[in-house]
């Protein structure tokens, strides 16, 4: 009985087996589908907007209760804040009424100092320096008051690098810790937030000690972003589970929306990713490209004959045969489009604002 029944097993293994490899080749003999993704008709951009912004909300009810269920604990949170904690929100829905309604309701006393990381691109120098001009501007007040002496017109905030930024927010000028900025960053794991030299920053600035920050987090892989001195050292989080089941609105307004026309445009961390994929040469070709463009941003691109013309001069192409097939990787990437000048010859332009593009330079530089 054993033996029969291994054979029949083995039987229904090779038949199985047959089977699979005549499927494939039936398969493979088959004709392909001429469909493309290009071919899809998407709808057009406004339509869906105003399609998506009809969608009726549901369980107001629900959702009202739990909002008051939160607000219950705000004393807490600010104690938390007081005691040297940082606020870290997750949780499925837009946070940011949540923590606004948190901060214009128990933050009164405080100042507030917003930063909204949902946008593509935020310079965090910038940040720091008016960071440091709120402090001075408190330290100033407080001094008058108490004191009735102004301190001495030092060097000005935007002239001094991020070290001395740093040192200045965590210096010794405010004793009372219970005198502190707050600073509520929204998608503190967003894009213009996400790279790892930012999130440095941002953990040294929630470090300081006139700092406390309260931040929301939406992408399943953002404690990723920190390491463990970071989360319990410098950030310091106290985590909080707020789900609120609200649309993202206003975060979403700055994402393209892949159902629809007219959102080509690249980001410059997905430029970066594709340059890097390519040969060093064409990643100069692409800068010299780049460069000129940011310096002459009035014309509607470079001419392919005078982009030939410098990298002849710079050795990274030998013809314009080499040349023609950087560009065409470039198109084929999407990271390049070609215009028509007014006076007939075709011009390259990127297609990315001038802040993206100076940080994929800085990219691919590194």
């Amino acid at each position: 009985m054993d033996i029969d029944n291994g054979v029949e097993e083995e039987e229904e293994e090779f038949g199985f087996s047959r089977n699979y490899f005549l499927a494939k080749e039936l398969g493979g003999s088959g004709k392909k589908s001429a469909c493309k993704l290009s071919d899809i008709d998407l709808v057009d951009e406004q339509e869906l907007g105003a399609a998506a912004s009809n969608i009726e909300p549901k369980h107001e009810k629900e959702v009202v209760a739990l909002m008051n269920s939160y607000r219950i604990l705000y004393p807490k949170w600010v104690f938390e804040l007081r005691c040297g904690f940082g606020l870290l929100m997750y949780g499925f829905g837009s946070k940011k009424a949540l923590i606004e309604d948190f901060a214009s309701t128990a933050l009164t006393e405080y100042c507030v100092f917003v930063i909204n990381g949902y946008l593509q691109s935020i310079n965090i120098k910038q940040v720091a320096i008016s960071l440091a001009e709120v402090l001075w501007d408190q330290l100033k007040t407080k001094l008058a008051t108490t004191s009735g002496n102004l301190p001495k017109v030092q060097q000005p905030f935007s002239s001094r690098s991020m070290d001395d930024l740093l040192s200045f927010l965590n210096g010794s000028q405010a004793q009372d810790k219970d005198c502190f900025i707050c600073v509520v960053i929204h998608n503190i794991d967003g894009p213009g937030l996400r790279d790892s030299e930012t999130q440095q920053y941002l953990a040294q600035i929630a470090a300081c000690s006139c700092i406390r920050v309260v931040a929301s987090i939406d992408h399943v892989n953002a404690p990723l972003l920190w390491d463990k001195k970071m989360v319990h050292t410098q950030f310091n989080w106290c985590w909080y589970h707020v789900p609120t089941f609200a649309p993202y609105r206003v975060e979403g307004m700055f994402f393209p929306l892949i159902l629809a026309h007219g959102n080509t445009t690249q980001s410059a961390k997905t430029a970066a990713i594709v340059l890097q994929s390519l040969t060093p040469n064409a990643q100069s070709v692409f800068r010299v490209l780049a460069e000129y463009q940011l310096a002459h941003p009035d014309e509607e691109g470079m001419p392919i004959n005078n982009l030939y013309t410098i990298c002849r001069e710079r050795f990274l192409v030998s013809s314009q045969v080499t040349l023609n097939s950087h560009l065409t990787e470039f198109k084929d990437h999407e990271l390049v489009k070609t215009k028509r000048h007014s006076d007939g010859q075709d011009c390259l332009h990127i297609p990315l604002m001038t802040e993206a593009l100076e940080k994929l330079l800085m990219e691919i530089r590194q």
